[in-house]
C-alpha cells in the first residue's frame, strides 16, 4: 500500500471509498450474511437454484442473485427464503448486528 500512495494513489476501504456510515455498513454485511447463509444452506439440502425457486415461487435468476448479495434484493425476501430452507429463526437472529 506504502508503495500505491508513494505514487500518489488513495489507499482505504470501501466503506470511506463509498462514504457509508456505520448503519450502512451493518446493513450490507447483514445482507451479505443472510445471502451467503442462503446459498451455503441450499448446497447443504443439495438442492438447485431452479428447485429453491419452485419453493419460493419465483425464478432461478433471483434466486442466484439473492445468493450473489444483489441490492435488489430485500431482507424480506432472504429471511423468507432461509426459513423455508428450514433455518431455526434463532441462527437468523445470530445475523443481527446487536
Amino acid at each position: 500500500m506504502a508503495r500505491l500512495e508513494r505514487h500518489g494513489w488513495k489507499v482505504g476501504t470501501p466503506a470511506e471509498f463509498l462514504n457509508l456510515n456505520p448503519d450502512e455498513i451493518a446493513y450490507i454485511e447483514l445482507k451479505l450474511h443472510l445471502s451467503h447463509s442462503l446459498q451455503a444452506r441450499r448446497r447443504k439440502r443439495q438442492i438447485t437454484q431452479q428447485q429453491l425457486a419452485r419453493l419460493l415461487r419465483s425464478s432461478q435468476s433471483r434466486v442466484a442473485k439473492m445468493e450473489a448479495g444483489d441490492p435488489s434484493v430485500s431482507l424480506d425476501l432472504l429471511v423468507r427464503s432461509l426459513l423455508v430452507l428450514g433455518a431455526p429463526p434463532k441462527s437468523l437472529r445470530r445475523a443481527l448486528p446487536l
